[in-house]
């Protein structure tokens, strides 16, 4: 089993980095094998609605973006972490769910894995984040572990937090007992998650 936490955040070493390590730390004493994967530093384009993807299962657009994908793939739960900027995750959360647009073929999607979240804000703007990887992992077919969200203004302040940090130990842990349940979304109700309108007529 394998859990592959994202961070989304443009600092190597900032909040959630140290949030998604607790989050790792706990899935790995319950036996996952786990991963951390960071956009700092990284080449992360915008999804360029080309569509070429619905006919061959992969972005078309190369950049560090594809080796993740297949991370991405090859995980039974994915962590994404990210810091709140402007009351909304980070840009480099955006690209990267928008271009897993292309994981929707057989054997190249995202059904039935677990999803968790950590994010970090100064404030206000932690809802929406939830809100938005909610339809997230709900699009994608994927099983919601929790979240975990945290009112900090540094990693050092952030540490102190002892019932934060232990809540995203537990996130990690409940990502692999919910893995191990090898739950499946019914394959006859598979259908997109929509709001239907003109376009689904």
């Amino acid at each position: 089993m394998k859990i592959l936490a994202i961070s989304c955040s443009p600092n190597k070493d900032g909040s959630t980095v140290t949030l998604l390590n607790k989050a790792l730390e706990g899935a790995k004493k319950d036996g996952a094998e786990v991963e951390l994967w960071s956009a700092a530093g990284k080449d992360i384009k915008p999804c360029d609605a080309c569509r070429a993807c619905g006919k061959t299962g992969k972005c078309v657009i190369k950049d560090d973006v594809t080796p993740l994908q297949e991370k991405m793939i090859a995980a039974d739960g994915i962590i994404f972490g990210m810091p709140v900027y402007y009351y909304g995750m980070a840009a480099q959360a955006k690209c990267i769910i928008d271009r897993s647009t292309a994981l929707k073929p057989p054997g190249r999607n995202l059904n039935n894995k677990i999803g968790g979240l950590v994010t970090v804000a100064g404030s206000f703007g932690l809802s929406d984040v939830v809100k938005d990887f909610c339809f997230y992992f709900f699009s994608q077919r994927m099983l919601m572990a929790n979240w975990i969200g945290a009112y900090s203004l540094g990693v050092e302040e952030l540490k102190k937090m002892e019932k934060c940090m232990q809540g995203s130990q537990d996130l990690g842990r409940a990502m692999v007992a919910m893995a191990r349940m090898n739950f499946k979304y019914p394959a006859e109700l598979m259908g997109r998650a929509v709001a239907y309108g003109t376009h689904t007529k």
